[in-house]
């Protein structure tokens, strides 16, 4: 990209005024829980099998969901008690 690309864009920007930017019904703690969710996806995708979907079945792969995130929670859990 140019510089005179991204010039253009905060003009645009600029010039939209209140118009611009976050959405106006932007609501701070629904982004907040979408945020957590975002989170738990990408630590779920950490395990290899889940990511590329090796199981075929959906029994199978609810189960493997199941598993990591039992052992995701284990994690979190055991690494909070001294």
């Amino acid at each position: 990209m140019s510089a005179s690309y991204r010039a253009d864009q905060i003009a645009r920007r600029a010039a939209k005024g209140s118009r611009g930017g976050r959405p106006p019904g932007f609501d701070p703690v629904v982004y907040a829980g979408r945020n957590v969710v975002e989170r738990c996806f990408n630590r779920l995708k950490q395990f290899r099998d889940l990511a590329t979907r090796y199981a075929k079945r959906a029994a199978c792969f609810r189960a493997e969901i199941v598993i990591a995130a039992a052992v995701l929670w284990l994690r979190t859990d055991l690494q909070d008690t001294p």
